[in-house]
């Protein structure tokens, strides 16, 4: 009784076993479809641990636009890490826009990282990108913030290794500065914005890049500050810091003359008493004769005084 049902179970296992190891129904939607592969190349893709449908579905594809494609290029273009469907809508691409890209071309650029499906959109569509606002200052110091939008479209044959947007982008701004920098003034700027455009594209700006520039357009131009005004400002303000430390420098010095001299006067005066006992000692100058001297110092300190308006009162006691 149980040997019908062990033997049907195991004609059931080996069913799933081989439509699992064998892609049967690719194989089948393959031949349907006129692309010429055997079973035992998907089975050998199996084995490779290749999925066989990220290499069949994209050799179908070809094969309705009419491309020739072998799966031997396909499974090691998938093998080294690339995109097969995208390499095969590049393609496809290519050949409804009269374009000359072979599968190697193709897969080159995308194994070199690149959307080549987007690349050759973008050389049949050329797209537009938008440059920040780029400050700029004319001759006669007023600043210009500008924007531009450039047209640009691929170039397939420097797709490897050619900079990219940001390249591009860098150097339209760089040729704006240039160009804004070297006018007289900035109303020439804003009344022909055109000869930014011609003077920009003149400079070969896509030589090296992966982008054909086909026009840069100037989409904006603000005024913005006076640099020139503000320079001068600066500048005289470190004119006048500069003079005001000159000027506490020479003060400086001033005070010191007038301390040294001071300095000179006052050894000068400690000489006097020296000189007077040297005289009296010599004989030169009487007792009377110092009194006098006195007398006249103490006039003319009380007259000082009464001038300046202030009045010292001396009082001399005398100890009983």
């Amino acid at each position: 009784m149980n040997g019908p049902f062990v033997i049907a179970a195991v004609v059931i296992i080996l069913v799933i076993v081989f439509f699992s190891i064998i892609p049967v129904g690719m194989w089948i939607s393959a031949v349907a479809s006129g692309v010429k592969i055997s079973i035992f190349s998907l089975v050998g893709m199996k084995l490779r641990r290749v999925k066989p449908a990220k290499i069949v579905r994209p050799m179908i594809k070809a094969t309705k636009a009419g491309i020739k494609v072998k799966n031997n290029e396909l499974e090691a273009h998938y093998l080294a890490g690339g995109n097969v469907d995208s390499v095969i809508n590049a393609l496809i691409a290519a050949e409804r826009a009269g374009m000359n890209l072979s599968f190697e071309q193709a897969s080159a650029i995308d194994l070199a990282g690149r959307d080549v499906f987007e690349a050759v959109t973008m050389s049949v569509t050329p797209k537009v990108i938008e440059t920040p606002q780029i400050s700029a200052v004319a001759k006669d110091g007023i600043e210009l913030l500008v924007k531009a939008r450039v047209t640009v479209r691929t170039n397939i044959n420097q797709l490897i290794g050619g900079a990219g947007e940001a390249t591009v982008l860098a150097r339209v701004g760089e040729g704006i500065v240039t160009t804004v920098g070297s006018a007289q003034a900035h109303s020439s700027v804003l009344e022909n914005p055109d000869d930014i455009s011609k003077v920009v594209l003149e400079k070969g700006l896509d030589s090296g890049t992966a982008y054909e520039i086909i026009s840069i357009d100037i989409a904006d131009i603000d005024i913005g500050r006076n640099i020139g005004a503000n320079l001068q400002s600066l500048q005289a303000e470190a004119n006048t810091k500069i003079a005001q430390a000159k000027a506490e420098e020479r003060r400086a010095m001033a005070v010191a003359l007038e301390q040294e001299m001071r300095a000179e006067v006052v050894k000068a005066e400690a000489e006097v008493p020296k000189a007077m006992a040297e005289a009296l000692r010599s004989g030169n100058l009487g007792v009377f004769d110092h009194y006098k001297l006195q007398n006249i110092e103490a006039d003319t300190k009380m007259k000082n005084n009464i001038g300046t308006g202030v009045i010292e009162y001396v009082d001399k006691k005398t100890d009983k």
